[in-house]
């Protein structure tokens, strides 16, 4: 009298995989049935009414109305380019090192703090000095360009 070769376990993880596999055919033959394939065309057209709105009612005909394609927009209209004396901002030097050749100027307006390099700078300039400046966008902010004493 031999043992069956197969443990408890064995048998336990062979009836769960048949298991799975018959409830899998199961859902395959539940999804075949019910599929949306049988349905007319009509059935499945949707309407937008004038505000937007999706409704199943095609829309009236005599409430149509005539567009030109002329007055159709399908881009944002461009900016008018800015003026160059918007662009020109005034501050004073909070902060410069000129041993390390950067430093921070307060805008005027906003007091803001913006980084200047001595790169920037048209002439020298030192802690407490009016300036006029452009900025520039950094990877950390703010940078003040072309930056001159008033």
């Amino acid at each position: 009298m031999g043992r069956s070769q197969e443990s408890f376990n064995k048998r336990e993880n062979e009836k769960k995989r048949q298991k799975k596999k018959k409830d899998k055919l199961q859902k395959k033959e539940e999804r075949k049935a019910n599929t949306d394939k049988n349905k007319d065309f009509d059935d499945m057209i949707a309407y937008v009414d004038e505000f937007g709105n999706i409704t199943d009612t095609p829309p009236d005909p005599k409430d149509k109305k005539k567009v030109k394609k002329e007055d159709i927009e399908v881009a944002v209209p461009r900016q008018a380019p800015p003026n160059p004396e918007d662009l020109i901002r005034k501050g004073k030097v909070a902060f410069f090192n000129s041993s390390k050749g950067y430093g921070f100027i307060r805008d005027k307006d906003t007091q803001e703090s913006i980084f200047v390099h001595v790169h920037s700078l048209t002439e020298e300039i030192q802690e407490g000095d009016s300036v006029t400046f452009e900025t520039e966008k950094g990877p950390k902010g703010l940078n003040a360009i072309n930056v001159k004493r008033v």
